[in-house]
């Protein structure tokens, strides 16, 4: 995903990201990223491996807990291989300011939690003005 770093320091980032497409699913008990990797391995409608591509990011919606890969820049929604399961959607994130951290260990919900609400504390501490409940991290 195309993005400019705007400020950064040793603990997070922020960056200003364009358009981007992604493919995400629901992370109930920890299964998204499977479901997610599945998909890039060819299990889609045809049948076409894609590369792996970073940052997976991991989101709150509905107050249930999300996942989504980037797909590769060449990819549109129109060109973008169909799901072959119905738990995958394909969307559009709108580009903007997005905090980002790194962090190490298991995808589990624990650990985005733990770390999004370090997140929030750093951000705060350094002066950042959150807009909205900052409900979105990087890994």
């Amino acid at each position: 995903a195309n993005y400019e770093v705007v400020k950064e320091n040793k603990e997070y980032e922020i960056r200003k990201y364009s358009d981007r497409l992604v493919i995400e699913t629901n992370s109930i008990e920890g299964n998204g990223f499977r479901k997610l990797f599945n998909y890039i391995s060819g299990n889609n409608e045809e049948s076409q491996e894609i590369k792996m591509t970073v940052p997976v990011t991991q989101e709150i919606k509905n107050e249930n807990m999300t996942m989504q890969f980037y797909l590769p820049l060449k990819f549109n929604k129109d060109n973008a291989p169909k799901p072959s399961n119905s738990d995958i959607k394909i969307l559009t994130i709108e580009g903007g300011y997005y905090a980002v951290i790194k962090y190490s260990g298991r995808s589990s919900d624990k650990n985005f939690l733990k770390n999004k609400n370090l997140l929030e504390k750093r951000l705060l501490q350094g002066g950042v003005r959150l807009s909205g409940e900052l409900n979105r991290i990087f890994k």
